[in-house]
This record gives structure tokens, sequence and C-alpha cells, in this order.
């Protein structure tokens, strides 16, 4: 369903909701637990979380909500805004200036409570993966007394200085489909998940298509990836010195086998939110296959309920 957020149009998925207006609820009991918000990463729409997540959160008594982030999916498109030359941008930054972005990771935060707002959820469990860890970490930030708690997953601070992707990984991710047809853009997120999945828990070749399938024929909308890209290395370096500013239970949850944002980038948001814990699972690189979900349904569990 859509909503209006933060002045835009979000898509949202409410698990376990049957009413005919944002925020109804199939019965009260849904409307009375605990809830769990989702927020992905760059350029990933809300299907890129595992049903395997979510129905494991959902049996365990959270009402769960996913959203579209802007410029993605089915939500709200900001070609208006133009495409930003990344290769200047990035110039700026390695040269200690911020980029100018289209839009911030705080305008995608308050989407997300946005988000919150149109459903009728005061507080909730903020649960961000890569970029959507990003939005979380400034959600935690920004809005302490909507936040349960936080856990940020395979993401990183923000920090100067941390480590980086190699030059394979990012040709991967920056690549481009070698055309427009399914067949072309499924072949080219199979390369990139190849590329940075986890060793330790491989996704077998027929789920991976499947579940790119499930991607490419809900959206093949993609420009909004690189006004994405831009807001996050505007939040570069800020970010990692508000992190101090948390004041909800944190989790980190973060692969040692990580090919995109390396381990050490977990670390160091754990090092930096106070009384954060870090939990590092061997063999995960940067995916949530079946065998990383059953990693970290456990951490996340244990998390919610202590919060």
């Amino acid at each position: 369903m859509q909503v209006k957020a933060n002045g835009i149009n979000i898509e949202v998925e409410d698990t376990g909701s049957g009413g005919s207006q944002p925020g109804d609820a199939a019965d009260g009991l849904h409307a009375k637990r605990p809830v769990v918000v989702l927020i992905m990463g760059l350029g990933m729409q809300l299907v890129a979380w595992p049903m395997q997540l979510v129905q494991a959160l959902s049996d365990a008594g959270y009402r769960v909500v996913r959203h579209d982030n802007r410029d993605v999916g089915l939500s709200q498109q900001m070609d208006h805004l133009g495409t930003p030359n990344v290769v200047w941008e990035s110039i700026k930054l390695k040269l200690g200036f911020l980029p100018r972005a289209p839009y911030s990771i705080h305008d995608m935060a308050h989407d997300t409570l946005g988000v919150m707002d149109a459903l009728g959820i005061d507080r909730a469990h903020i649960v961000g993966a890569s970029m959507g860890g990003m939005i979380a970490q400034r959600v935690a930030i920004e809005a302490p007394q909507r936040t349960l708690s936080l856990t940020s997953i395979m993401s990183t601070s923000g920090a100067r200085g941390l480590p980086e992707a190699s030059g394979k990984v990012i040709r991967a991710l920056l690549g481009r489909p070698s055309g427009t047809g399914e067949e072309a853009l499924v072949a080219h997120y199979i390369k990139l998940f190849k590329v940075i999945g986890s060793p330790g828990y491989p996704t077998p070749d027929d789920v991976m298509r499947e579940r790119i399938l499930l991607m490419v024929r809900r959206s093949t909308y993609r420009p909004g990836t690189l006004r994405q890209l831009v807001a996050i290395a505007a939040d570069t370096g800020p970010r990692a010195r508000d992190l101090a500013r948390v004041a909800s239970p944190a989790l980190v949850l973060h692969g040692k086998a990580d090919p995109l944002i390396p381990y050490p980038c977990g670390e160091d948001t754990a090092r930096r939110i106070p009384g954060a814990n870090m939990v590092g699972i061997p063999g995960m690189g940067h995916d949530l296959s079946a065998g990383v979900i059953d990693q970290l349904v456990p951490h996340l569990l244990a998390h919610f309920k202590a919060g």
C-alpha cells in the first residue's frame, strides 16, 4: 500500500495488517504487537528482506513493517532532482569536502518516521541493512523517543579512514546491465550478488534467480541508486560524530567476510554507540542468504526482548 510520509509517496508492506486504511490491523492483537521496522539498502526494494526473516519475526509476536525507500521500487521517484556526477562528488569527498546530495540520509530517516506516523506507530525496533543501517542510525540519533532499539546490519559509521571495498566489488556494484530486458537485469544482479555474497552461506543459483526475478518484475527503476549513493557520501563524517547521541539499546551485526563494507566498519559503528553490542558472523558477506538469516534471527530476538 502507499502512504504519504514526509511529504512523499512511500510503498509499505505491513505484515499481518488486513485493514483497508494505513494503520488498520486485521485484529486488535496485531495492532498491539511490538513493531519492527526493516529498512533496506542502496537501490534495493523492500522485497529484498527475505520472507524467511519476516515470518520468523512475525511468528515471534512482532508486527513487521517494510518500505521502499524514496527513489526505489514503488515509492516516489526523484528524477526532478537530476542525476549527480558521482565521479566528481567522489573526488570532492577524497579532498575533504562533503558532496552536494539531491537528498540526504537525514531525509530518508524522516521518511521512515513518516511511515510510522502514517501507520499510527509511536515507537518501534529500528533495523537497517547496509544503507538502511545508516538510515536506522539516523532515526535513533534524531528520534530517540521513537526508537525502542537500533540494529545496524552490515553497515558503517561513516567515519573517514575505514577500510573500503576493492575495485572489483565497486565495479560490480556500479556496473550497468548489458540491456534493459529481464534476462539482462537478472544476469547483472546474479553477477553482483555472487561478488558480495556470503562464502560461508552461499545461495543456490535457482533460489538467487527466483529472488532477483521477484525484484525485477516488481520494479526495474534504477536511476535513484546514484542519488542514494551521493546521499551516503554526504553523510560521511557527520554521522560518525553523532552516533555518541544514540540512547537506545543498540546491536551491530556484521559479516566477517563482507567484501563491500568490511568488518572493521561494523566494529567502528559499535565503538561509537554507547553500550552497543557487537556480533561478528563468520562466513557472512554482504547479503541475507537463508543461512545468514538463521544466524541473525536469534540475535535479533534476544536484542528486541532486552530492549
